[in-house]
């Protein structure tokens, strides 16, 4: 009986020695756990149609026509931060082709205009701007290019990538490079005033660009319709799924080429993970319009894109498009400003906040993975569940005589998505009173309901995919700018 004996001392030692909950086979890089709690940053859309009163430029503009007299990239920068960003990514090249940076590949950039008399740098301005205030810096290099003359041809791709070199060789530390999905098409093309169609998926080398990309910054995130790093929504509205997953099948989608319901919503049985994100404009257009400036969102309509979309286990890109001087508009400073203000104040104070919490399963039976650590405001501790339950329920007293009408949710997401149904329960005079329910978690999960009080609250996890676990619990009062839509 002894051998049998030790061998289950030893089984239990080392079930009580666990140092961690098994994560899922498809979980984040540091990288991609760092760039999702940014959650805000900033899109600066800046260039040629800025003074051209268009969206998308046909590619024969002039470079004279490029002239913002009071450029300051310090105050976009400050705007950001006071609104809460903690990335921007500029336009340093739109379809177009105008280049912000003085290329030694072509003609058609800012050394030809009369910002600085053809000595200005904006890319330089921007990156150091950033660097001042604490402020990550990413760049955006389109794909498509209505100016140059071989666009759709290998020449193209040549120069396509040596401006991404000089780019991510000569102004330091960037953190992301964002392609999109618009190629081909109408355009110049050197005068030759035609359209291009190019095969989207087979075109652009993006395995040799993104290879570029991590040598020369190994520490950047790459967004793309397919990722690696983070993925587009699906839209234009700043809004993701209901039900988000971080993991989608790469197989399943191409740049310029992607069903946008499924990078809405990600994918349950993807195999790799990548963020998505969700870009809108502060304005109705992507660049400064003066048509637009009875479209400036207000800050409540801001508030409610981040609950949409951080809420919703997402990033929110907000585009911020500066004036023809060169500067954000005061109009949209302030609603920035604000948008911070209501966020700070709804999420001040959580009215949980270390309070005893009870489950009816607990990993390990160890300390460490307490159900305590629901409520202590620590993203790196957690509770988990028994390694063999997929349901859960945890509980906790609340002040009964205070209401709340927000209820945040994380999961500890470096071991993956967990949680696949949930619901939350108040005890209330009559009993249980179901509150709130979804489906998936992820980073965060932000709901909103009409404002209720209790004396108690009710986890219920109805679903998962491994070992339920959580990181932060919270309930809160939205404060006055913060509505229910």
């Amino acid at each position: 009986m002894k051998p049998l004996f030790l061998i289950f001392l030893f089984f239990v030692s080392t079930l009580y020695a666990q140092k961690e909950i098994t994560p899922n086979k498809v979980v984040p890089s540091q990288k991609q756990l760092d760039y999702q709690s940014m959650e805000v940053v900033g899109f600066i859309h800046f260039n040629m149609n800025t003074f051209t009163d268009k969206e998308w430029g046909y590619g024969d503009e002039s470079p004279t026509l490029f002239d913002p007299k009071k450029l300051d990239t310090e105050q976009w920068v400050k705007a950001a931060k006071d609104g809460g960003f903690k990335e921007l990514i500029l336009t340093a090249k739109h379809h177009d082709g105008f280049c912000l940076w003085p290329s030694a590949y072509t003609e058609h950039s800012i050394k030809n205009s009369p910002y600085k008399n053809g000595k200005g740098d904006i890319v330089k301005e921007f990156v150091e701007a950033c660097a001042k205030y604490g402020i990550k810096a990413g760049l955006y290099l389109s794909p498509w290019d209505r100016n140059h003359a071989g666009y759709g041809t290998q020449d193209y791709l040549t120069y396509y990538k040596n401006q991404l070199r000089e780019l991510l060789t000569n102004y330091g530390k960037i953190t992301e490079v964002w392609f999109d999905g618009a190629n081909g098409g109408d355009g110049y093309y050197g005068g030759a005033k035609e359209t291009r169609k190019i095969d989207k998926k087979s075109y652009y080398p993006w395995e040799e660009i993104r290879e570029i990309v991590y040598k020369l910054q190994p520490g950047a995130s790459i967004f793309s319709d397919a990722g690696p790093d983070i993925h587009w929504i699906g839209n234009e509205r700043g809004i993701a799924g209901e039900t988000l997953w971080s993991m989608l099948d790469r197989t399943k989608v191409a740049v310029g080429d992607a069903d946008s319901d499924y990078l809405n919503t990600g994918d349950f049985f993807g195999t790799s993970w990548v963020i998505g994100q969700c870009d809108v404009s502060i304005r109705k257009g992507w660049f400064f319009h003066t048509t637009d400036d009875e479209t400036v969102k207000t800050p409540s309509q801001l508030v409610d894109l981040y609950y949409r979309s951080v809420g919703r286990n997402a990033v929110f890109l907000l585009n911020l498009p500066p004036n023809r001087d060169g500067l954000f508009a005061d109009k949209d400073v302030a609603s920035l400003k604000k948008f911070k203000e209501i966020l700070d104040k709804t999420f001040k104070e959580n009215m949980v906040a270390n309070a005893k919490v009870t489950a009816n399963s607990q990993f390990a039976k160890d300390a460490k993975f307490s159900p305590g650590n629901l409520t202590d405001n620590d993203a790196n501790s957690y509770w988990a569940a028994a390694a063999d339950k997929r349901q859960a329920s945890l509980e906790m007293a609340i002040d009964s005589t205070k209401k709340f009408d927000r209820i945040l949710l994380q999961e500890p997401v470096r071991f993956g998505q967990r949680i696949c149904s949930f619901d939350i329960q108040l005890l209330r005079p009559g009993g249980w009173q179901t509150i709130a329910s979804g489906t998936s978690i992820g980073y965060k999960r932000l709901l909103r309901i009409t404002p209720i009080a209790g004396s108690k609250l009710r986890i219920n996890i109805r679903d998962a995919n491994n070992t339920p676990a959580l990181s932060n619990f919270g309930v809160f009062k939205a404060a006055g700018g913060d509505v229910i839509n």
